[in-house]
């Protein structure tokens, strides 16, 4: 009996459905997306979605305005995160000793190799990348202009996400302490957030800091406003992992637990 009411108990937190807060409306836009991860809208209305399997069978999808998919790059493993720069995209693979490598025009570039890089961010000459391992995690530094990888840091505990916010600050998290810091320049890097629930993806906008939680069960959507109120945007979800703005006032969010893309939108 008590199996069975167990049994009972995680089927319901995983069929559980996806549940927003008041002034905002969710809806499956795309399903069937095996471990998706990584969102990056295009300027013809599709959606690359990275497929986090491992082994060689993860793959990087073009999933067009019809539905119709086609694979753009396979046999990767984990790949996970993606970021548009220099005409293409980067994109990382979170296994051991595999590149983070450059998309453009069809041709896949090697830059540089790590153990389990997962985050990435890019700004001009900058490309910073986070590994997510425990608990020596490198938060690297590489250089399009001389192709120079610094390590910035080296004792990183599962970082998942860096990202750069509107007020400036380079913000990075670490999964298996519940933190969100920041990157400053005299290697203090104090924490902004604590006590989260396996933080993974952070996105910065005009409406503050959004952080999903990595939890296989009952995670959340949280958003920090500019004053530093937290509000629960979405419950209930299942390893969710990127989101991103549409360009048209809606968000999307990889849910890699159940294998489906959500569209969050304001009311």
């Amino acid at each position: 009996m008590l199996c069975a009411a167990t049994l009972g108990f995680f089927a319901w937190q995983s069929f559980y459905p996806v549940s927003a807060a008041s002034g905002w409306q969710v809806q499956v836009v795309h399903r069937d997306v095996p471990k998706a991860a990584s969102l990056l809208p295009q300027p013809d209305g599709s959606l690359l979605v990275s497929q986090e399997l491992d082994r060689g069978m993860g793959s990087i999808v073009r999933i067009r305005p019809d539905g119709t998919r086609e694979v753009v790059v396979a046999n990767l493993s984990k790949p996970d995160g993606m970021i548009p720069t220099h005409g293409g995209w980067v994109f990382s693979q979170e296994s051991g000793g595999l590149p983070v490598s450059f998309y453009k025009d069809g041709v896949v570039t090697e830059l540089f190799k790590g153990e389990s890089v997962q985050g990435l961010w890019d700004e001009g000459d900058d490309l910073y990348a986070i590994e997510d391992r425990n608990p020596t995690g490198r938060l690297m530094r590489y250089r399009w202009s001389d192709q120079s990888l610094t390590v910035l840091r080296d004792q990183v505990n599962e970082g998942e996400s860096i990202i750069r916010c509107t007020d400036g600050r380079l913000l990075y998290n670490e999964k298996k302490r519940g933190v969100v810091r920041e990157l400053t320049d005299d290697g203090s890097d104090p924490v902004i957030l604590s006590n989260l629930n396996q933080p993974t993806f952070l996105m910065c906008d005009e409406r503050g800091l959004w952080v999903n939680e990595d939890s296989t069960h009952r995670a959340r959507l949280l958003l920090i406003d500019k004053q530093g109120r937290q509000q629960t945007i979405l419950s209930f979800l299942k390893a969710p992992q990127s989101i991103v703005p549409t360009g048209r006032g809606s968000y999307l969010l990889a849910e890699g637990g159940r294998n489906r893309v959500l569209e969050l939108t304001p009311e």
